[in-house]
């Protein structure tokens, strides 16, 4: 039986779609070579935005043409779509199984698809969200924030790392809030007493936060890097960014979605908390961990977004100066808060300042890139001819595409690469092999 593989949406979405896809590898399925010609093919679907869930019923379309054609057999459609939206299946009767989120971690992981390739990986360390910001869907896709096992994903880095893994990609929507819905004894006094007993004489049954898992990456043997995505402004500790600086396996990037920075904004989304975090995020990571890189998100055209607001935000984001960043226009979401908000900017005044802030970015971008060219930079092979520096997180950033001779080196390998070019978000350059 053959299996073949659409996935679309986030890499937490694909790091799912893995461990469906490793069981049936595990079960003797084999994965087909071409998936518009297998036995099943599964689309793995988004759903968080109107973009994403249009893209989503145009892939279960062409999927249900291909059944027709007999081209393939079974389809079924995973992941966020279903989850969000069962009722829709009367719309796609060909469907033969809709499957949503997974509602528990699978500690049992079998390592036999990588998605994202022999060099790096997605690790998957919580699911679901612990905050209720006006404008996201998620928590109600993916519910309340589940922190896994820590000895669950101490064996699948192993595992990846065994296999060639250069580099740990940690991912989760809060991966700052590790750790902070496992307690001791939940629900059970005598374990509850007997917990307490032994914390007492010994400080190490402390609650893991990521930090503790951080350091327990860093004791595992092997020659390979951790980057963390993702992070809440105002949950980045002062003990995380030590590990960040310290640690000879942390890789100094930190992407931290501001979404605004406008106080009556911000509080408007309901992350008022965040609000002095945000304002003061950019300089004091940059404080803390020198060399840093710096990414971030922005929502243009929020209700209530005035000129004055805007201004501020395109202001900050000139202070700021990140390496890189991200730009939507906001568009409202069924069952969130904000959907519900007056005084929304019209759709096309939305674009309109989405397209200011990237072009104040590209400018930031184009000073920093030329500032890089002429020096030497280590870097990870990631496909024929492809390498990522430190700085180039995968998916979002840019690439460094190699050049003389570079198309030769392997995959998997760490490289040093002079920088002789830019090409809009990539660079060109020349490697010499390290190991």
């Amino acid at each position: 039986m053959t299996v073949g593989l659409v996935s679309l949406g986030c890499a937490k979405n694909a790091a799912d779609l893995e461990v469906r896809v490793g069981r049936l590898l595990a079960e003797g399925w084999t994965l087909a070579p071409n998936p518009d010609r297998c036995d099943t093919l599964i689309v793995n679907t988004c759903a968080f935005i109107a973009s994403a869930r249009d893209e989503a019923e145009r892939e279960i379309r062409r999927a249900l043409a291909l059944k027709r054609k007999g081209q393939v057999k079974r389809v079924v459609v995973a992941g966020c779509y279903p989850e969000r939206y069962p009722e829709r299946a009367a719309r796609f009767p060909g469907v033969d199984g809709w499957e949503g989120v997974p509602k528990k971690f699978d500690c049992q992981r079998v390592p036999g698809l990588r998605l994202s390739g022999k060099a790096y990986a997605y690790l998957k360390i919580a699911e679901g969200c612990a905050h209720r910001c006006a404008y996201c869907a998620i928590p109600a896709i993916r519910g309340g924030y589940r922190s896994r096992p820590l000895r669950a994903i101490l064996k699948e880095a192993r595992d990846f790392v065994r296999t060639g893994v250069k580099e740990l990609n940690l991912i989760a929507q809060d991966p700052m809030l590790y750790g902070v819905d496992l307690k001791h004894g939940t629900g059970n006094s005598k374990l509850q007493t007997l917990n307490s007993k032994l914390e007492t004489l010994n400080s190490k049954l402390e609650t893991p936060n990521l930090v503790t898992l951080l350091k327990a990456l860093d004791r595992m043997r092997g020659d390979f890097r951790v980057r963390v995505l993702y992070s809440y402004p105002s949950e980045i500790t002062d003990e995380f960014l030590e590990w960040m600086r310290t640690s000879p396996r942390a890789v100094k990037y930190v992407d931290v979605p501001l979404q605004h920075t406008d106080p009556a904004i911000l509080k408007a989304m309901a992350r008022g908390t965040a609000v002095k975090a945000t304002q003061t995020a950019a300089a004091r990571i940059r404080a803390a961990v020198p060399g840093v890189t710096l990414r971030t998100t922005v929502m243009t055209g929020f209700p209530g977004e005035t000129a004055d607001a805007f201004a501020r935000l395109l202001a900050d984001v000139k202070r700021m100066a990140f390496d890189h960043l991200g730009v939507f226009a906001y568009s409202p979401e069924e069952g969130t808060a904000a959907a519900k908000l007056e005084g929304r900017p019209p759709a096309k005044v939305a674009e309109r300042r989405a397209l200011k802030v990237m072009a104040v970015q590209k400018k930031i971008w184009a000073k920093k890139a030329k500032a890089m060219l002429g020096k030497e930079f280590p870097a990870l092979v990631v496909a024929p001819g492809r390498a990522r520096l430190e700085s180039q997180a995968p998916d979002v950033d840019g690439v460094v595409r190699l050049a003389g001779g570079g198309e030769h080196a392997p995959v998997g390998a760490f490289v040093t690469v002079r920088l002789t070019a830019v090409r809009g978000y990539d660079f060109i350059g020349e490697p010499r092999i390290e190991s």
